[in-house]
């Protein structure tokens, strides 16, 4: 097994390094070697300044869930205003209803255009305040109108109200 060469002169140990160089380390450049690019370990040498990178945004759960959440209220929203808007609390006189539902206590009408085949009753009066007694409400529409054949009250969630209806035929 044979041992390289010493680097350097060896004959030259009691003297001086040249001006600038740090003793006990080889001479600048590195000997023996291709120069560092990009891409190798200790590129860019230390103390270089970095290239600024290219900044990606991230994006956050926090900020996922919170799009979500204004999304599902204003589909809540939305949806509640589009189902509203033909409910009996938006009739008017004149106005054609349809009842949605079978059930007597909570009958659901619904305005409807009056040249729709689900048309059913029609609005001869709608007045505006508390019915306590079906006796009382009657006697509110035959003031209002003589040839009514159905009260409808409505009460609890805002404005209280009776409608006087008849067959729409």
């Amino acid at each position: 097994m044979t041992t390289p060469p010493p680097q350097g002169n060896p004959f030259a140990q009691g003297q001086q390094q040249p001006y600038g160089q740090p003793q006990g380390q080889a001479p600048y450049p590195p000997q023996g070697g291709f120069p560092q690019q990009a891409g190798q370990p200790g590129f860019p040498p230390p103390g270089a300044p970095v290239p600024p990178q290219p900044q990606g945004r991230k994006v956050s759960f926090k900020l996922i869930k919170n799009v979500v959440i204004v999304l599902i209220v204003a589909g809540v929203a939305i949806g509640g205003y589009i189902s509203s808007r033909d409910d009996a609390n938006t009739a008017s006189v004149g106005d054609c209803m349809h009842r949605g539902s079978t059930d007597d206590n909570n009958p659901d009408l619904e305005v409807v255009e009056c040249s729709n085949a689900k048309a059913q009753y029609k609005v001869l009066a709608k007045i505006e305040g508390s019915f306590l007694t079906e006796t009382l409400a009657s006697s509110k529409c035959e003031a209002e109108a003589k040839d009514f054949q159905y009260t409808y009250t409505e009460s609890g969630d805002g404005k209280d109200f009776l409608l006087c209806l008849k067959d729409y035929k």
